[in-house]
Order: structure tokens, then C-alpha cells, then sequence
């Protein structure tokens, strides 16, 4: 039985955007991806290699903080981490603290057929050279100028921005969630951290917590990536699911528990009916999904805490 392949994708959460100009150009580079991710879908490629392709994707689009335009760290370099599931198998893997390589997902994707699933630093980077893959610079102007002036002010703030000179204050990531036409499930995540982070900080990205799939639904994460791990997030998410909730209400409690905590965070999901749903106790979500029939985001949804479309 052919099944009608979904994806929900996003590119962060934060608190607000400059103005309509940042959040049509955000929308802009969003829906294009969809575009070309759901275009791979519909001609019956694996939900793996649809994730793997968003992931790319948005890893490439300096407007994001995940491969090219990822945050710079308090020393002023670059770490990169990131984490894919495969729903079908159960099986995740991961990198964390990668350098100098232009997609971390790849890494990630690669270790789901090694014994060792999760590598970090100076095992990514060996990893990284074993494949051959080219040595990458991810840095922007932007990014190294907004690192600079934060030196100045002697890193007054807490975090970078999550999109490069659009948003006041955010938790960047990026993720992808895709249901195939054999009705799998696969989930990927990618960070380029929350900025002038301790040398050492492990964000959620690369871990259960933000990025879980198993056969019944899946899930990524984004925001305070201390937050998310504590909720355990993405993780109770599909597991609510596998015991009986539906993912609206497993989506619900969680993020109802999320912000009775204070937390501040979001999350992407779909389920294996094809019910896709996100949810946030942070302002905005960078979200955007594609159901065959139905293209829209969540970047003007500011009151509501958890959404939810079929069809």
C-alpha cells in the first residue's frame, strides 16, 4: 500500500523577528526546501534519505544556525553537532562538537551502520577524514560580526541569534521530520549550538531528547537545549504515542509540562496515520510542513502553544 509521504521542517524557535521582511525571507527559504524534499518523497526515495536531504538543505542556508551560518562558541570557533533516527529501525546516531565540515548530518546518518553510533570531537573529526570529505569553513560575515560585537560588550548575552540579523532572541537549530511512502519515519536534527558557549557544552541535538523516532511517530527538537533535555522532550513525546496517546495529546501534556517548568522550547512531530503537529512555550517556532495537498507554517502562530494538520 502506497502511503501519502509528509514533513514538517524548522528552523528554530525564538521570541520575535524584526519585522515582516525577515519573516517572509524566513518563510521564503523554508517552503523551498519543503519543495524540494517533498519532490524526493513523491517519487518514493526513503524517508532516511528525504531527512538527510532537508537536513542538507538547511545546513546550507547561512540564514539557519546549522552547518553553514552555525554560531560561533566563546573562544570563537565553531562546533557542530547533530543527530538522525531511523524510526523504522529504532536506531539513532550522532556527532557532537564537529568541525570544519559543511553538513554534520551526514556524519550522523553515516554511524547508523557503525558499532559505535555516537562520536564526538576529535572521533567526528577522524571519522570526517576516514570519508574523505573536504575540509569546510561554515563561518559568515555575519555570524564572525555578531560574535565580535558581543565580545565588545563582553558577552552580555546569554545566546546568539538564532537567524542570522533576524531574530532579538533564539535557541537555533534545524530538523526534519518525514513519513514515506512505505509509511516509515525518520527524524534528523543539526545545531550549530546556542553561541559563546563553554568550550565542552553538549546541546540536546545530538541526543534523544532532541531528536527521537521509532515506527509510531517521530520527533525534533529546538530551544533551550538544557530544557529540552531535562523534559526529556522528544523522547516522551514518541513514547506517550507507542503507549496510546495520540500525537496532538501527547504533544499537548508534554508541552503543557514544558511550560508549568518555565521551560522555554519547541518541537516538530508526525505520526505514522500521517497527523503531522508542533508545539512550543516559546514565542515563535520556525516551522513549515507539507501534507501533498497542503503547504503552511507556523511563523504567524505567536498564541497558540500546539497545532496540528492531516489530510
Amino acid at each position: 500500500m502506497i502511503i501519502q509521504p509528509k514533513v514538517i521542517i524548522h528552523g528554530g524557535a525564538g521570541s520575535s523577528l524584526h519585522g515582516k521582511g525577515s519573516l517572509d525571507l524566513v518563510r521564503q527559504s523554508l517552503v523551498q526546501i519543503l519543495h524540494q524534499i517533498y519532490a524526493q518523497l513523491q517519487v518514493g526515495v526513503s524517508a532516511q534519505e528525504a531527512v538527510v536531504l532537508g537536513c542538507q538543505l538547511l545546513e546550507d542556508d547561512p540564514r539557519f544556525n546549522a552547518g553553514t551560518g552555525s554560531v560561533l562558541q566563546s573562544d570563537g570557533q565553531i562546533r557542530m553537532s547533530a543527530a538522525f533516527m531511523d524510526g523504522a529501525m529504532q536506531r539513532f546516531s550522532g556527532v557532537i562538537n564537529v568541525t570544519r565540515i559543511q553538513h554534520p548530518i551526514n556524519l550522523a546518518h553515516y554511524l547508523q551502520n557503525s558499532p559505535d553510533r555516537i562520536l564526538s570531537d576529535y572521533g567526528a573529526s577522524e571519522l570526517s577524514r576516514d570519508l574523505q570529505l573536504p575540509v569546510f569553513n561554515p563561518l559568515t560575515e555575519q555570524r564572525l560580526t555578531e560574535w565580535l560585537q558581543d565580545r565588545k560588550d563582553n558577552f552580555a548575552r546569554s545566546m546568539a541569534n538564532v537567524v542570522a540579523e533576524s531574530m532579538e532572541q533564539g535557541r537555533g537549530t534545524i530538523g526534519v521530520v518525514a513519513l514515506d511512502t512505505q509509511g516509515k519515519i525518520a527524524a534528523g536534527t543539526s545545531t550549530g549550538g546556542k553561541g559563546f558557549e563553554r568550550i565542552g557544552r553538549v546541546s540536546d541535538s545530538a541526543t534523544p531528547a532532541g531528536n527521537y523516532a521509532n515506527g509510531n511517530a517521530g520527533v525534533s527538537c529546538t530551544g533551550i537545549g538544557e530544557d529540552i533535555i531535562d523534559e526529556c522532550l522528544a523522547a516522551k513525546i514518541v513514547i506517550r504515542v507507542t503507549d496510546g496517546l495520540s500525537l496532538v495529546g501527547a504533544m499537548e501534556k508534554s508541552m503543557a509540562e514544558a511550560h508549568q517548568r518555565g521551560r522555554d522550547l519547541g518541537a516538530i512531530a508526525l505520526d505514522a496515520t500521517g497527523t503531522i503537529v508542533w508545539g512550543k512555550t516559546s514565542e515563535m517556532l520556525l516551522a513549515a510542513y507539507h501534507t501533498g495537498s497542503t503547504i503552511g507554517d507556523t511563523l504567524d502562530n505567536r498564541e497558540q502553544s500546539v497545532g496540528k494538520v492531516t489530510g
